[in-house]
């Protein structure tokens, strides 16, 4: 890589690795729950009794977070609020209970109710034989979780990205949850704009939008980052506010 974007690379990593830029952003929501989870102050819940959010409810909120990952950031934000709303914010009771809210009406964009209900009922199913989403690989939570077809060639850009927020464990946007997963395997989110972006820098040149490029693209921070190439998708968010 050359030395010159190399070192742009870093900087901008280093600068956009930083929760002030991502308080309206999909991870804002499982980052809510994390907090109440690890604070050491008392949670109030609706019922006016204590309450801790767990790691299932931070799961969950991923999942839903990374599913609504796509449009505009106001518009994610606001349908992510309705949808925990709808779950009087307490995802994993809401799941676990199997009255899911189940019409055709759209949630956000194309997603509709009903596909919101079908992912609580393979959640469900999960959480009652395990207790965490951290043993699927991306494949299994595409297929299992999301109910997607198997697809080898898939970037599964919304599965990397949560995956993302569970491993790096800097402390700083992501919140390292995962502690049997690590952080040189996981492959940067590949979607239309990172592909853009990631291509005017020369870091693939490859035209097929799939896991092929995501993982060249991830090699290509690995030259940077070598113990923590994810790092990279930062660089490219520093990339694309800094070329808008």
């Amino acid at each position: 890589m050359d030395r010159q974007i190399a070192d742009k690379l870093i900087a901008w990593a280093e600068r956009y690795d930083n929760p002030r830029y991502f308080e309206e952003d999909p991870i804002a929501f499982p980052r809510r729950f994390y907090s109440m989870m690890t604070t050491n102050q008392p949670v109030l819940g609706f019922d006016g009794g204590e309450w801790r959010p767990s790691l299932q409810d931070v799961e969950i909120a991923a999942v839903f977070a990374a599913h609504f990952a796509w449009g505009r950031r106001a518009m994610i934000v606001r349908d992510c609020s309705r949808l925990f709303d709808e779950m009087m914010w307490r995802p994993y009771d809401y799941v676990m209970a199997g009255d899911w809210r189940n019409d055709d009406t759209s949630i956000h964009r194309t997603i509709k109710w009903s596909e919101v209900a079908a992912i609580c009922r393979r959640l469900r199913d999960y959480y009652s034989a395990a207790g965490s989403l951290e043993a699927l690989s991306a494949e299994e939570t595409r297929v299992r979780i999301y109910g997607q077809k198997a697809d080898p060639k898939a970037a599964n850009k919304k599965i990397w990205m949560m995956r993302r927020w569970f491993v790096r464990d800097d402390g700083l946007v992501d919140m390292g949850l995962w502690k049997n997963s690590g952080k040189r395997d996981l492959v940067i989110p590949l979607d239309v704009h990172v592909y853009r972006q990631a291509s005017e820098l020369g870091l693939t040149h490859r035209r097929a939008k799939d896991i092929v490029t995501a993982r060249e693209i991830t090699d290509a921070f690995r030259e940077i980052f070598p113990d923590d190439p994810v790092k990279g998708d930062f660089a490219l968010f520093g990339y694309g506010v800094n070329n808008a």
